[in-house]
């Protein structure tokens, strides 16, 4: 158990707590919560970068680290996102639900295409793209933007969130493009003779 992968298992265990303090914010109004809810999201993503660096730096990338690393990316977002959903009136906006359901489903897809990959090829290549990142940065600046309650220009997180739409279903059909691509050329895929 690497240090980057302990730092990765603390960012997992903040979640619970990030979601907890929304949750009580939302039901007392109290910003002691809010403000706890944002700390909790900070550290947890102020720590993705520590734990990245920890791992290049000192040459703990591991196999675990690989697996670890972008599972607490996803549950905190998704967690944030999901969360935020809710009708949270009047205390905080809310993401619309089809942005929430495009997320989820995207995300939904690829894990059931990476666990049918695994089972016939046998390994699994990703390749990162551009779309995923920006689906990333614009789903992280619509959470923000709504923890932080910048109600002052609604119209930034209108732009947040159909960038965070747009990019997530793009990079959603390229990753599907590359996993049917991987699955065509693997001789499971041809027709039996």
């Amino acid at each position: 158990m690497t240090t980057a992968n302990k730092i990765t298992i603390l960012r997992i265990l903040l979640i619970p707590f990030f979601v907890v303090e929304i949750l009580y914010y939302v039901e007392t109004g109290n910003e002691l919560h809010r403000l706890l809810a944002v700390l909790c999201f900070a550290v947890a993503a102020i720590l993705d970068g520590v734990d990245g660096y920890v791992a290049r730096r000192y040459n703990q990338r591991s196999e675990l680290g690989t697996i670890l690393d972008p599972l607490a990316d996803k549950l905190l977002l998704v967690s944030a996102i999901v969360v935020l959903s809710f009708n949270n009136t009047p205390h905080l906006r809310q993401i619309p639900l089809w942005l929430t359901g495009t997320i989820i489903g995207r995300d939904l897809l690829l894990s059931i295409g990476a666990v049918v990959i695994h089972l016939v090829v046998g390994k699994i290549t990703v390749r990162p793209r551009l779309t995923g990142k920006l689906a990333t940065v614009f789903q992280m600046l619509a959470v923000t933007w709504i923890l932080l309650r910048w109600d002052f220009n609604y119209g930034f997180l209108q732009i947040w969130i159909l960038g965070a739409g747009l990019f997530t279903g793009v990079s959603g059909l390229f990753y599907v493009w590359d996993g049917t691509t991987q699955l065509g050329k693997h001789p499971a895929s041809s027709a039996k003779k």
